[in-house]
């Protein structure tokens, strides 16, 4: 049986854009564009030349080799011809392969925020799509509140997409503007404008996740006969944001109910690599990657209870939905105060520990790990921790340094300027290789002085550390009062793009904070080590 084709529209690099906090620079949007071309997304939407000063100088060439490159923007200005419109000129002339011109479709938008007739709104789409087409550009159309504007005037709606179909437009796409409609409406909706006219095969869905449902909704399209879908990379945008490209994809190619009547663009290999560009994107916007984002999340393919790890280990499907490889994720055992031996083992596995199951040494790790954990430390949110007294216990660790002790002042002063602040200061003395060292730092907050102090000087060592910096730091208070217990969770990285988490845990913040970056920097040596190939035992 012959699939049908399921395009995958890609506008990350402009609805993406609107999401808070994020701001791409030209050489942002050249590094994500070339993700997704690699990746084998059929459109690449770039953002909107002339709009300002980024886009514009994005759009000086043509940013992809493979994917249609497009622009976007409105449609012309009513009572103004589409030659004379400067905004659409500047889309027809951009170093482009599309346009996606954004329309209005709901009738109260077109009085209230274009301010012009229904009529007039109709004769600007047709004649911006005209426009387009006779530039040799293939031309898109959003129609911005369709879903909205259908339940609002069903006939208005439904001319404005009859309008961008009959005048030439290659896609005429749906959009859930606001977020609101649900699944079923979606289907409806959907399968009365193909009625209408327009064929499936030209029709797209752009959903926003405002009640949870963009991918449901998306699904639901596809499923009443559209053919294009237009998301972002692990789902960013305005508000709540858009479809989540990264679910959509691996739902569409390993679920049967879908692969056995569709096809992509995206090949079976380059699937495996979805892991790797969700996280490479987030890693580019400095985010933590989110740990239970379907398929691609450390925590997609994680089990904790003992009872699910054994039948894992005996047959994955017992508790995985897909093979985790298969969208370039693994199968994740952690290690907690739940976890049985069948965790243990398949975590160090991984790790490259070998044990045996019936070890002594296997049961006193486990037993350390459990009582730890009662003690507040969370293992599986640290794997560098967790490898580090795996090591330790199985006696594997060398002692690269000995910090002998350390101290940590805060100080509220004035300054020879007459301005009151705060400062920070710690000594840490250690011994590295028989010498004895002392080093003096102050730092934004007793933590970062710490940090420094602890970082400024390690010996032998000091060049191997060079590359490793703090990426996050989390505190969080296990129980009340002036005398709580705290954790401190570390997050690492390092040149080489590694990134690794550590604990500690204590009564006093400081003493929490140096465990963890104690492990932080032990972790950082022994991987060095495993790199290279050599055994740690200096």
């Amino acid at each position: 049986m012959k699939k049908d084709r399921i395009h995958l529209f890609d506008t990350t690099l402009r609805d993406g854009q609107q999401t808070p906090g994020i701001d791409f620079s030209v050489e942002d949007k050249i590094a994500i564009a070339t993700m997704l071309d690699r990746f084998g997304i059929d459109y690449i939407e770039g953002g909107y030349p002339g709009a300002n000063p980024t886009d514009t100088a994005f759009f000086e060439k043509k940013r992809t080799e493979k994917a249609c490159f497009v622009a976007f923007g409105m449609t012309k200005r009513a009572g103004i011809s589409a030659s004379n419109d400067p905004g659409l000129a500047a889309l027809i002339q951009s170093e482009s392969d599309a346009v996606c011109l954004v329309a209005k479709s709901w009738d109260y938008h077109v009085k209230v925020a274009l301010g012009c007739s229904n009529e007039e709104n109709l004769e600007s789409i047709t004649g911006s799509v005209e426009a387009v087409v006779s530039a040799g550009k293939e031309a898109l159309v959003d129609c911005e509140h369709f879903f909205d504007g259908y339940k609002a005037n069903p006939d208005y709606a439904m001319a404005c997409a009859l309008a961008a179909h009959a005048a030439g437009a290659r896609w005429v796409v749906l959009c859930d503007t606001n977020g609101g409609t649900q699944p079923a409406e979606i289907a409806a909706i959907v399968a009365a404008l193909i009625a209408s006219g327009i064929p499936g095969n030209r029709l797209g869905i752009h959903a926003h996740n405002d009640t949870g449902q963009a991918v449901a909704n998306s699904l639901a399209a596809v499923e009443a006969g559209v053919r294009q879908i237009q998301g972002t990379l692990n789902g960013i945008g305005e508000r709540c944001g858009n479809a989540n490209l990264v679910t959509l994809i691996p739902t569409l190619m390993l679920k049967p109910i879908w692969s056995d009547r569709f096809e992509t663009g995206i090949a079976p290999d380059a699937l495996q690599g979805l892991t790797a560009l969700s996280h490479s994107f987030d890693e580019l916007l400095n985010r933590s990657p989110q740990s239970q984002s379907p398929y691609v999340g450390v925590s997609a393919f994680a089990t904790k209870a003992g009872i699910h790890a054994s039948a894992l280990m005996k047959d994955p499907r017992t508790y995985e939905h897909v093979p985790p490889e298969s969208v370039g994720n693994y199968r994740r055992m952690m290690v907690s105060d739940q976890g049985g031996k069948s965790n243990f083992l398949n975590v160090l596995r991984r790790r490259g520990i070998e044990v045996g199951k019936d070890d002594p040494r296997l049961d006193t790790l486990i037993g350390i790990v459990k009582e730890r954990e009662a003690m507040g430390y969370a293992y599986e949110g640290a794997d560098a921790s967790f490898e580090l007294l795996a090591h330790r216990t199985l006696g594997r660790v060398p002692e690269f340094f000995t910090v002998t002790s350390f101290r940590v002042m805060v100080e509220r002063r004035f300054d020879a300027n007459g301005q009151l602040r705060t400062v920070s200061e710690a000594v840490v003395k250690l011994t590295v290789g028989g010498v004895d060292m002392m080093s003096v730092a102050e730092g934004h907050g007793p933590v970062n002085a710490l940090d420094i102090a602890l970082r400024k000087d390690l010996g032998v060592y000091q060049s191997e550390i060079g590359d490793l910096e703090l990426a996050d730091y989390k505190v969080r208070i296990l129980n009340g009062g002036t005398e709580a217990i705290t954790r401190v969770l570390i997050e690492s990285t390092d040149g080489e793009g590694a990134r690794w988490w550590t604990v500690g845990v204590s009564d006093n913040i400081i003493d929490a904070s140096f465990q963890a970056l104690m492990d932080s920097i032990l972790y950082k040596l022994m991987k060095n080590r495993k790199l290279a190939g050599r055994v740690a035992a200096e």
